[in-house]
């Protein structure tokens, strides 16, 4: 990777991808979505989990990403998602982000085949970056066992930190387990390899253990307040921070998570196409919403 390009640290978002009604992204609400997120400072780590990722096909990714590009998001702030079930497919998203200069791709284990041998999935991710053939690629592991099932263990990251160094650049850890983010942290944690948690919850710790920062879904919808606890981390203060951005995050939590932040973000922009996943996901009942709303208020949140 060009050593113009910084590496990616701090608090980065899997950015919410908004829906016409016809169930098509919409480019214009997603690329002001992704203007608001940069100027609070987040970086964009697009095609996540609550990017419904794996409900968009790679030519909608691509496009999405071209329309981001072409539009002044800062290529260096982008974090997509690239991985898949098909070898190929990962191989094609992770080319076009490295030869449009992101700064770095957030790569899932190929997850339909359970069970998988770690040869298996060391084979998987070495043939992606000997396919991808560049010396600029940065990869982030991405470490979500509640969904994918399939894991990234200890032994699997060694043997891509030597096969791979300053390639396989980092991880986000998704387990919802501290003891295993710390053990990450512990054994992993370099000069050439971050440790990102997967939720703000653990976004403190994971810094005083010397870690590089979150890459969480409610920064899409709470991006000021989490900013402010990863930039004042070491100050006076920071725990009352800590325990504020999770209480918040828990509110939202009390429903399913992307189509309650999709909720409050269509409530505050009065904008109900904003609301919708797209399916085999649903949008929340408005008294639920509701309810959500009345909790945040309580907890002094706003929508900034």
């Amino acid at each position: 990777m060009s050593a113009a390009i910084p590496r990616l640290r701090g608090v980065l978002s899997p950015v919410l991808t908004p829906f016409n009604a016809n169930l098509d992204p919409d480019p214009e609400r997603f690329l002001a979505h992704c203007r608001k997120l940069v100027n609070a400072g987040v970086g964009l780590a697009v095609f996540g989990t609550n990017s419904e990722a794996n409900s968009l096909s790679v030519r909608e990714k691509l496009d999405l990403l071209e329309y981001l590009l072409d539009h002044g998001i800062p290529a260096e702030r982008l974090m997509p998602g690239t991985g898949c079930c098909a070898l190929s497919d990962s191989v094609t998203l992770t080319r076009a982000a490295v030869a449009k200069g992101c700064g770095g791709v957030l790569m899932l284990p190929p997850f339909y085949y359970k069970e998988v041998s770690v040869d298996g999935l060391f084979k998987s991710y070495s043939e992606i970056i000997q396919r991808v053939g560049d010396a600029n690629l940065r990869l982030y592991l991405y470490h979500i066992p509640p969904v994918a099932v399939v894991p990234i263990s200890a032994e699997l990251i060694e043997r891509l930190i030597k096969a791979y160094p300053g390639t396989v650049a980092g991880i986000k850890d998704s387990s919802g387990d501290w003891g295993h983010t710390e053990m990450l942290l512990q054994n992993f944690q370099s000069d050439s390899f971050d440790v990102f948690c997967g939720s703000e919850v653990f976004l403190l710790r994971n810094m005083r253990g010397g870690g590089a920062g979150c890459i969480t879904a409610t920064a899409n919808t709470n991006a000021p307040a989490i900013m402010d606890l990863y930039n004042t981390w070491r100050m006076p203060g920071a725990d009352g921070k800590q325990a504020a951005i999770t209480a918040t995050r828990m509110v939202f939590a009390k429903l399913p998570m992307i189509a309650s932040m999709k909720a409050v973000i269509a409530r505050e922009l009065n904008d109900p196409e904003w609301a919708m996943p797209r399916p085999p996901l649903m949008p929340c009942a408005p008294e639920k919403v509701d309810a959500v709303l009345a909790e945040l208020k309580k907890l002094g949140y706003r929508y900034a």
